[in-house]
């Protein structure tokens, strides 16, 4: 433990005051123990309240051990199931989300401008599998940093010294100065996907693939983040047209932008604003974004159109303007006889559909929640947001979507996904309706 000792004093100053986050666990149990030698400390334990008795169990060990290495405890209670609750969050994310705000609250009243907390190498590994299943980029697969400033009070810090130690040797260390600690019967609960990534994916990793997987995975993050570091840079006195910019560079000029409107930066806005210059992507019901020209942000209220709606007059043949789209449609008499129910051609960005069940007169809107539509295949409706859900469209695309109703109200046809069962040609279809459109600028679905 040498290394961590080390570790230590590049963290923490000289007389330096600071608390130390304390669950219970052999992590931050440690932790504390490391940090009671020769630095002025004081703990910190919030009791979630979501095991009962083993977690007052708990915070009797730390309020036990404090006292015996003569350091001053603070203990706080909280209901976390009912913040979840409340505040629609998950048990995780709610007690994350609690202990910050313990943390904070608590450094303010002491003037404590440093929090230290327990978090080790397994957890790296773990963090790393999580974000990479969730699709994070660059910054989020780089991990924890040991120092960064707390998610509810910039002005803190919060220091992480235990990073490079595994799990295994922290055990080791308590064992070896028998430092008690408690397990938390939770953390072997596969219903969480973190702890499925700890119990199952990385056994079976290191058991068939990579023994060393913890140290690897630790050199990757270590690599990704000063390669994210590094484009950071760049891209701070890079003066190049953007247009000129190397690819890594506008993604990120992109996503600072988002992050600093209080957008959510995920992959696929950002390329929707790259690949498509001008055009508004809607991120929320009120907002939509577009990407200018010059790589600059432009942040607006939605347009009116995603309101309105136009109606039609099908006729024979015609076609109509709406949302950024032209559609045109043909009606063709004669039987469909045993014709496919979809299209009779191939042809992109058009469908076929019967057009006595479809009727005279259309309307054309946008997506509004609450729509219901039985796609083709189907045997009842659904709400059109598990359809978008289902075919994995972004939420910041919905808005756009356009789809057509008949003079009843009933949606026959949703951009870009399939037709409705209930107006799909059948051996029996006399007259067809053929249903094609574009988007302008020649930009395609």
């Amino acid at each position: 433990m040498t290394e961590l000792f080390q570790k230590l004093s590049m963290l923490v100053l000289k007389n330096e005051r600071l608390l130390v986050g304390v669950s219970g666990g052999v992590d931050s149990m440690v932790l504390m123990h490391l940090l009671a030698q020769g630095r002025k400390v004081e703990v910190a334990h919030l009791n979630h309240r979501l095991r009962g008795k083993s977690s007052d169990a708990d915070e009797q060990l730390v309020r036990h051990t404090a006292a015996k290495l003569r350091l001053k405890c603070h203990i706080e209670r909280v209901d976390v199931k009912s913040v979840a609750r409340a505040e629609r969050l998950s048990i995780e994310m709610a007690a994350r989300q609690c202990r910050h705000q313990f943390f904070a609250r608590l450094a303010a009243k002491l003037g404590v401008r440093k929090i230290a907390l327990a978090h080790h190498a397994d957890d790296q590994v773990e963090l790393f599998f999580l974000r990479l299943l969730r699709g994070a980029g660059p910054e989020g697969l780089a991990g924890m940093p040991e120092m960064s400033p707390s998610p509810v009070d910039p002005s803190l810090t919060i220091i992480r010294p235990l990073l490079e130690a595994t799990k295994e040797e922290l055990r080791a260390y308590a064992k070896a100065h028998k430092i008690p600690f408690r397990e938390d019967a939770t953390n072997a609960s596969v219903s969480i996907l973190r702890n499925r990534i700890r119990h199952k994916l990385i056994p079976l990793l290191k058991r068939d693939y990579q023994p060393g997987l913890t140290r690897t995975v630790l050199r990757i993050m270590d690599l990704i983040g000063a390669e994210s570091e590094f484009v950071a840079h760049e891209n701070e006195r890079h003066g190049d047209p953007f247009e000129n910019l190397p690819l890594a560079l506008q993604r990120r000029r992109i996503q600072e932008q988002l992050y600093a409107a209080g957008v959510d930066a995920n992959f696929d806005l950002i390329e929707d604003l790259r690949v498509n210059p001008g055009m508004p992507i809607a991120v929320s019901p009120q907002q939509f974004v577009a990407l200018e020209p010059s790589g600059k942000l432009k942040l607006s209220q939605l347009p009116h159109w995603t309101a309105d709606s136009l109606s039609a007059d099908l006729g024979n043949r015609g076609s109509v303007e709406f949302g950024g789209l032209t559609i045109t449609w043909s009606v063709a008499n004669g039987r469909v006889g045993r014709a496919s129910p979809r299209a009779p051609s191939s042809a992109k960005h058009t469908e076929y559909f019967d057009a006595d069940k479809v009727g005279r007169t259309i309307t054309l809107r946008h997506w509004q929640p609450g729509d219901r539509f039985q796609p083709i295949g189907m045997p009842s409706s659904i709400k059109l947001q598990d359809l978008f859900t289902n075919s994995k469209i972004p939420k910041h695309q919905r808005h756009h979507l356009i789809l057509a109703t008949t003079a009843n109200g009933d949606i026959f046809w949703v951009q870009g996904l399939r037709i409705a069962e209930k107006f799909k040609l059948q051996p029996s279809t006399t007259r067809r309706l053929k249903w094609s459109w574009h988007r302008h600028k020649a930009v395609q679905d």
